[in-house]
């Protein structure tokens, strides 16, 4: 049996009139009566009574008129939703974002611009810094990662495209001497004590703290390390230290706590989108066309 019987004999049964059945199909009344008989041996049932005047379903044929019409739904849903899936509208995926990025007003539009344009697409998100995206992506735990960068080179296998830049912001004790600054530069930080993120944590701040440190002529006095943004910026308001974070965190509003711009150019963190080299995955294509508008101002 074929689905083309099915859909014959359904025809026929909707019709109750072979002429009117083949005309519906696009095919000849003798044909289609040859293959509604082949239908009924192979069943071994009478499917209709006929005669000259009329044609009705026997009970055989009601029923199998149920189970056809079912058949029949179900395979053109089955069709219809790989033809989704085929574009991207179907599924699930997996999207990695560094601790700061919820903060930015990027990742939130792209996440309901996408919502909006792929409503059955499943989004599992996860937070990781940006090394650990790296080697979910590389080893297929993740499809698609916001991470954050300071080197062009990415790893081997792994395609970043840049989506923005956000500014770094000195954070400081509201009672510290620069925290009515209109902005500062790491000349003016020689004998501060630094928060930082620990060394092995995966993030790049504390380089990027060492680096313009070295640029302004001295080493970072590290006093106290916390592997949260927000643990940093409450060690700030207690007095501990000074801390270097990306601009979006300065909507964590602490009381004691100011945020204050650098003068250095290259005091920023760059934001870009990591997907694997080789990927073909509608998902990850329709994912990516929400990020650009919304980097676009299209969205």
């Amino acid at each position: 049996m074929e689905l083309r019987h099915l859909r014959y004999f359904v025809a026929v049964a909707e019709e109750l009139n072979f002429t009117r059945a083949a005309a519906r199909l696009h095919i000849g009344q003798p044909p289609l009566s040859i293959q509604i008989r082949a239908l009924e041996e192979e069943i071994g049932a009478r499917l209709f009574d006929r005669n000259q005047r009329r044609v009705s379903l026997t009970l055989a044929g009601e029923r199998l008129l149920l189970h056809a019409r079912g058949v029949l739904s179900a395979v053109e849903a089955a069709v219809i939703d790989t033809q989704r899936a085929a574009r991207g509208e179907l599924g699930e995926l997996r999207v990695g974002f560094t601790s700061s990025l919820p903060f930015t007003d990027l990742l939130p539009d792209a996440l309901q611009a996408y919502r909006r344009r792929y409503p059955g697409v499943r989004l599992q998100l996860r937070e990781m810094f940006t090394p650990r995206q790296f080697e979910a992506i590389a080893g297929g735990e993740l499809d698609v990662g916001f991470v954050r960068l300071q080197t062009e080179a990415a790893p081997r296998g792994i395609v970043v495209r840049e989506i923005a830049r956000n500014p770094l912001r000195l954070v400081v004790n509201a009672a510290h001497r620069l925290a009515g600054a209109a902005s500062v530069s790491f000349r003016d930080l020689v004998d501060e004590d630094f928060v930082s993120f620990p060394p092995d944590l995966g993030t790049d701040l504390p380089e990027v703290l060492r680096r313009l440190c070295l640029q302004a002529g001295f080493e970072p006095r590290i006093v106290q390390t916390a592997r949260e943004a927000t643990t940093q910026i409450g060690l700030v308001a207690a007095g501990l230290g000074v801390a270097l974070l990306p601009a979006p965190l300065e909507s964590v509003r602490m009381p004691r706590v100011r945020y204050v711009p650098l003068q250095e150019a290259d005091a920023q963190f760059r934001m870009a989108i990591a997907v694997a080299a080789q990927s073909t995955s509608p998902l990850v294509a329709g994912f990516l066309e929400s990020v650009e508008r919304i980097r676009d101002g299209a969205a």
